[in-house]
Protein backbone atom coordinates (compact mmCIF):
# COMPACT_ATOMS: atom_id res chain seq x y z
CA UNK A 1 0.00 0.00 0.00
CA UNK A 2 3.00 2.04 1.18
CA UNK A 3 4.48 1.79 -2.46
CA UNK A 4 0.95 2.90 -4.39
CA UNK A 5 0.80 5.93 -2.34
CA UNK A 6 3.95 7.00 -2.66
CA UNK A 7 3.42 6.23 -6.87
CA UNK A 8 -0.01 7.98 -6.65
CA UNK A 9 1.66 11.11 -5.26
CA UNK A 10 4.63 10.83 -8.05
CA UNK A 11 2.46 10.81 -10.53
CA UNK A 12 0.71 13.88 -9.50
CA UNK A 13 4.28 15.52 -9.31
CA UNK A 14 4.61 14.84 -12.30
CA UNK A 15 1.55 15.91 -14.18
CA UNK A 16 2.04 19.28 -12.25
CA UNK A 17 5.03 19.86 -13.61
CA UNK A 18 4.33 18.90 -16.75
CA UNK A 19 1.09 21.39 -16.81
CA UNK A 20 3.27 24.06 -15.67
CA UNK A 21 6.10 23.86 -18.59
CA UNK A 22 3.02 23.47 -21.31
CA UNK A 23 1.32 27.29 -19.54
CA UNK A 24 5.23 29.01 -20.03
CA UNK A 25 5.04 27.09 -23.91
CA UNK A 26 1.62 28.88 -24.53
CA UNK A 27 2.74 32.05 -22.74
CA UNK A 28 5.65 32.49 -24.52
CA UNK A 29 4.29 31.74 -28.01
CA UNK A 30 4.05 34.31 -30.48
CA UNK A 31 0.52 34.68 -30.76
CA UNK A 32 -0.16 35.08 -27.27
CA UNK A 33 2.59 37.88 -27.40
CA UNK A 34 1.24 39.56 -30.03
CA UNK A 35 -2.38 39.31 -27.91
CA UNK A 36 -1.42 41.13 -24.85
CA UNK A 37 -0.39 44.39 -25.84
CA UNK A 38 -3.55 44.33 -27.92
CA UNK A 39 -6.06 43.99 -24.94
CA UNK A 40 -4.09 46.24 -23.22
CA UNK A 41 -4.87 48.86 -25.54
CA UNK A 42 -8.17 47.89 -25.93
CA UNK A 43 -8.64 48.29 -22.15
CA UNK A 44 -6.99 52.02 -22.66
CA UNK A 45 -8.93 52.99 -25.24
CA UNK A 46 -12.56 51.74 -23.80
CA UNK A 47 -12.23 54.01 -20.89
CA UNK A 48 -11.46 57.20 -23.62
CA UNK A 49 -14.31 57.13 -26.07
CA UNK A 50 -17.47 57.51 -23.56
CA UNK A 51 -15.98 61.19 -23.46
CA UNK A 52 -15.46 62.19 -26.82
CA UNK A 53 -18.90 60.61 -27.79
CA UNK A 54 -20.61 62.55 -25.03
CA UNK A 55 -18.65 65.74 -26.43
CA UNK A 56 -19.75 65.01 -29.82
CA UNK A 57 -23.79 64.33 -28.94
CA UNK A 58 -23.76 67.84 -26.79
CA UNK A 59 -21.93 69.60 -29.87
CA UNK A 60 -25.34 67.88 -31.94
CA UNK A 61 -28.09 68.53 -29.74
CA UNK A 62 -26.95 72.71 -29.21
CA UNK A 63 -29.94 74.92 -31.14
CA UNK A 64 -28.36 76.52 -34.34
CA UNK A 65 -27.05 80.47 -33.44
CA UNK A 66 -28.68 83.26 -35.12
CA UNK A 67 -26.16 83.59 -37.40
CA UNK A 68 -27.14 79.84 -39.19
CA UNK A 69 -30.68 81.45 -39.80
CA UNK A 70 -30.73 82.75 -43.36
CA UNK A 71 -32.98 86.32 -44.42
CA UNK A 72 -35.76 83.67 -46.12
CA UNK A 73 -36.32 81.80 -42.82
CA UNK A 74 -35.97 84.77 -40.74
CA UNK A 75 -38.74 86.67 -42.70
CA UNK A 76 -40.67 83.21 -42.85
CA UNK A 77 -39.96 83.25 -38.89
CA UNK A 78 -41.61 86.57 -38.59
CA UNK A 79 -44.94 85.06 -40.70
CA UNK A 80 -45.73 82.63 -38.57
CA UNK A 81 -45.67 84.87 -35.31
CA UNK A 82 -47.37 87.59 -36.76
CA UNK A 83 -50.33 84.41 -38.16
CA UNK A 84 -50.32 83.55 -34.32
CA UNK A 85 -51.44 86.89 -33.20
CA UNK A 86 -54.04 86.66 -36.20
CA UNK A 87 -55.80 83.11 -35.12
CA UNK A 88 -55.78 84.33 -31.20
CA UNK A 89 -57.42 87.52 -32.69
CA UNK A 90 -60.20 85.39 -34.30
CA UNK A 91 -60.06 82.80 -31.47
CA UNK A 92 -61.37 85.91 -29.04
CA UNK A 93 -64.96 86.29 -28.15
CA UNK A 94 -66.85 89.23 -29.62
CA UNK A 95 -66.65 91.60 -26.04
CA UNK A 96 -63.03 90.60 -25.99
CA UNK A 97 -62.62 94.21 -26.03
CA UNK A 98 -59.13 94.77 -23.78
CA UNK A 99 -57.69 91.22 -25.68
CA UNK A 100 -58.18 92.21 -28.99
CA UNK A 101 -56.63 95.68 -28.23
CA UNK A 102 -53.23 94.09 -26.71
CA UNK A 103 -53.25 91.68 -29.66
CA UNK A 104 -53.66 94.56 -32.31
CA UNK A 105 -51.16 96.56 -30.48
CA UNK A 106 -48.95 93.74 -31.18
CA UNK A 107 -49.41 93.62 -34.33
CA UNK A 108 -48.93 96.97 -34.91
CA UNK A 109 -45.59 96.56 -33.59
CA UNK A 110 -44.66 93.26 -35.55
CA UNK A 111 -46.00 93.91 -38.34
CA UNK A 112 -44.20 97.80 -38.59
CA UNK A 113 -40.83 96.05 -37.87
CA UNK A 114 -41.23 93.49 -40.06
CA UNK A 115 -41.91 96.17 -42.92
CA UNK A 116 -39.22 98.31 -41.99
CA UNK A 117 -36.32 95.78 -42.32
CA UNK A 118 -37.65 94.04 -45.61
CA UNK A 119 -37.39 97.71 -46.81
CA UNK A 120 -34.22 98.58 -45.46
CA UNK A 121 -32.55 95.79 -46.21
CA UNK A 122 -34.39 92.41 -48.36
CA UNK A 123 -36.26 94.30 -51.10
CA UNK A 124 -32.87 96.77 -51.74
CA UNK A 125 -30.77 93.02 -51.90
CA UNK A 126 -33.51 91.21 -54.36
CA UNK A 127 -33.57 93.91 -56.64
CA UNK A 128 -29.87 94.55 -56.99
CA UNK A 129 -28.93 90.40 -56.90
CA UNK A 130 -32.19 89.14 -58.73
CA UNK A 131 -33.28 92.04 -61.24
CA UNK A 132 -35.74 90.17 -63.02
CA UNK A 133 -38.32 90.33 -59.55
CA UNK A 134 -38.14 93.69 -59.33
CA UNK A 135 -41.85 93.47 -60.47
CA UNK A 136 -42.43 91.74 -57.72
CA UNK A 137 -40.49 94.28 -55.05
CA UNK A 138 -42.42 96.67 -56.40
CA UNK A 139 -46.06 95.47 -55.71
CA UNK A 140 -44.29 94.16 -52.33
CA UNK A 141 -43.91 97.79 -51.87
CA UNK A 142 -47.63 98.64 -52.70
CA UNK A 143 -48.81 95.98 -50.28
CA UNK A 144 -46.91 97.12 -47.37
CA UNK A 145 -48.13 100.57 -47.95
CA UNK A 146 -52.19 99.61 -48.18
CA UNK A 147 -50.78 96.95 -44.78
CA UNK A 148 -49.93 101.00 -42.90
CA UNK A 149 -52.84 103.09 -43.60
CA UNK A 150 -54.80 100.23 -42.18
CA UNK A 151 -52.21 99.76 -39.07
CA UNK A 152 -52.18 103.45 -38.75
CA UNK A 153 -56.32 103.41 -38.53
CA UNK A 154 -56.47 100.87 -36.14
CA UNK A 155 -53.84 102.53 -33.98
CA UNK A 156 -56.17 105.65 -33.30
CA UNK A 157 -59.41 103.21 -32.97
CA UNK A 158 -60.65 101.47 -29.82
CA UNK A 159 -61.31 97.94 -30.01
CA UNK A 160 -65.11 98.88 -29.21
CA UNK A 161 -65.72 100.69 -32.08
CA UNK A 162 -68.31 99.56 -34.77
CA UNK A 163 -65.40 99.19 -37.36
CA UNK A 164 -62.77 98.04 -35.70
CA UNK A 165 -63.23 94.21 -36.40
CA UNK A 166 -63.83 94.24 -39.92
CA UNK A 167 -60.66 96.59 -40.33
CA UNK A 168 -58.42 94.00 -38.36
CA UNK A 169 -60.41 90.81 -40.84
CA UNK A 170 -59.21 93.45 -43.94
CA UNK A 171 -55.86 93.75 -42.35
CA UNK A 172 -55.24 90.05 -41.91
CA UNK A 173 -56.54 89.17 -45.77
CA UNK A 174 -53.94 91.36 -47.05
CA UNK A 175 -50.77 90.49 -45.07
CA UNK A 176 -52.16 86.72 -45.60
CA UNK A 177 -52.15 87.31 -48.91
CA UNK A 178 -48.79 89.21 -49.04
CA UNK A 179 -47.57 86.49 -47.01
CA UNK A 180 -48.51 84.05 -49.66
CA UNK A 181 -46.69 85.43 -53.04
CA UNK A 182 -43.60 85.91 -51.01
CA UNK A 183 -43.84 82.74 -49.54
CA UNK A 184 -45.03 80.75 -53.04
CA UNK A 185 -42.95 82.98 -55.30
CA UNK A 186 -40.73 85.70 -54.43
CA UNK A 187 -38.73 83.27 -51.87
CA UNK A 188 -38.18 80.30 -53.72
CA UNK A 189 -36.45 82.54 -56.62
CA UNK A 190 -34.54 84.34 -54.43
CA UNK A 191 -33.03 80.95 -53.07
CA UNK A 192 -32.69 80.06 -56.28
CA UNK A 193 -30.30 83.12 -57.71
CA UNK A 194 -28.99 84.57 -54.49
CA UNK A 195 -26.07 81.85 -52.50
CA UNK A 196 -25.85 80.88 -48.96
CA UNK A 197 -23.39 82.78 -47.61
CA UNK A 198 -25.14 85.80 -49.08
CA UNK A 199 -28.48 84.95 -47.58
CA UNK A 200 -27.19 84.19 -44.41
CA UNK A 201 -25.57 87.73 -44.29
CA UNK A 202 -28.38 89.16 -45.66
CA UNK A 203 -30.09 87.54 -42.44
CA UNK A 204 -27.69 89.22 -40.20
CA UNK A 205 -28.19 92.72 -41.15
CA UNK A 206 -31.95 91.93 -41.33
CA UNK A 207 -31.49 91.23 -37.66
CA UNK A 208 -29.30 94.33 -36.78
CA UNK A 209 -32.69 96.54 -37.98
CA UNK A 210 -34.70 94.96 -36.74
CA UNK A 211 -33.26 96.54 -33.36
CA UNK A 212 -33.30 99.76 -34.83
CA UNK A 213 -36.67 99.76 -37.01
CA UNK A 214 -39.93 101.70 -36.41
CA UNK A 215 -42.12 99.71 -34.07
CA UNK A 216 -45.10 101.90 -35.33
CA UNK A 217 -46.50 102.57 -38.92
CA UNK A 218 -45.77 105.51 -40.81
CA UNK A 219 -47.50 105.29 -44.07
CA UNK A 220 -46.12 109.04 -45.29
CA UNK A 221 -42.62 107.92 -44.67
CA UNK A 222 -40.30 106.80 -47.78
CA UNK A 223 -40.04 103.25 -47.87
CA UNK A 224 -37.44 102.82 -50.51
CA UNK A 225 -33.24 103.79 -49.87
CA UNK A 226 -31.53 105.96 -49.22
CA UNK A 227 -34.46 108.36 -48.06
CA UNK A 228 -35.60 105.74 -45.67
CA UNK A 229 -32.63 104.35 -44.29
CA UNK A 230 -32.20 108.30 -43.20
CA UNK A 231 -35.72 108.80 -41.97
CA UNK A 232 -35.89 105.74 -40.40
CA UNK A 233 -33.43 105.46 -37.44
CA UNK A 234 -35.09 109.14 -36.24
CA UNK A 235 -38.48 107.59 -36.76
CA UNK A 236 -37.81 104.43 -34.57
CA UNK A 237 -36.19 106.63 -31.69
CA UNK A 238 -39.37 108.86 -31.83
CA UNK A 239 -40.99 105.28 -31.87
CA UNK A 240 -39.26 104.19 -28.76
CA UNK A 241 -40.32 107.33 -26.76
CA UNK A 242 -43.78 106.87 -27.65
CA UNK A 243 -44.14 103.40 -26.84
CA UNK A 244 -42.30 104.26 -23.12
CA UNK A 245 -44.91 107.32 -22.44
CA UNK A 246 -47.66 104.49 -23.57
CA UNK A 247 -46.13 102.35 -20.89
CA UNK A 248 -45.91 104.76 -18.39
CA UNK A 249 -49.28 105.55 -18.35
CA UNK A 250 -50.78 102.11 -18.29
CA UNK A 251 -48.46 101.67 -15.25
CA UNK A 252 -50.65 104.61 -13.59
CA UNK A 253 -53.33 103.52 -14.60
CA UNK A 254 -53.37 100.08 -13.44
CA UNK A 255 -51.97 101.58 -10.12
CA UNK A 256 -54.90 104.04 -9.84
CA UNK A 257 -58.13 102.67 -11.50
CA UNK A 258 -59.85 106.06 -11.16
CA UNK A 259 -57.61 107.49 -13.69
Amino acid sequence: MATTKTTKSTAKKTAKRTAKKAVKRVSKSPAVKRTKPVVKRAKKAASRPATRKATSTNSASRPASASSVDAIALLKQDHREVEQLFKRFEKAGDSAYKEKGRLVASMIEALSRHAAIEEMVFYPAVRREVPRQESSVLEALEEHHVVKWLLSELEGMAPGAERFDAKVSVLMESVRHHVKEEESGLFPKVRAKVGRRELLEIGDALRAAKRRAPTHPHPRAADTPPANLIVGGAVAVMDKALDVGKKTVERVKDEIPSL
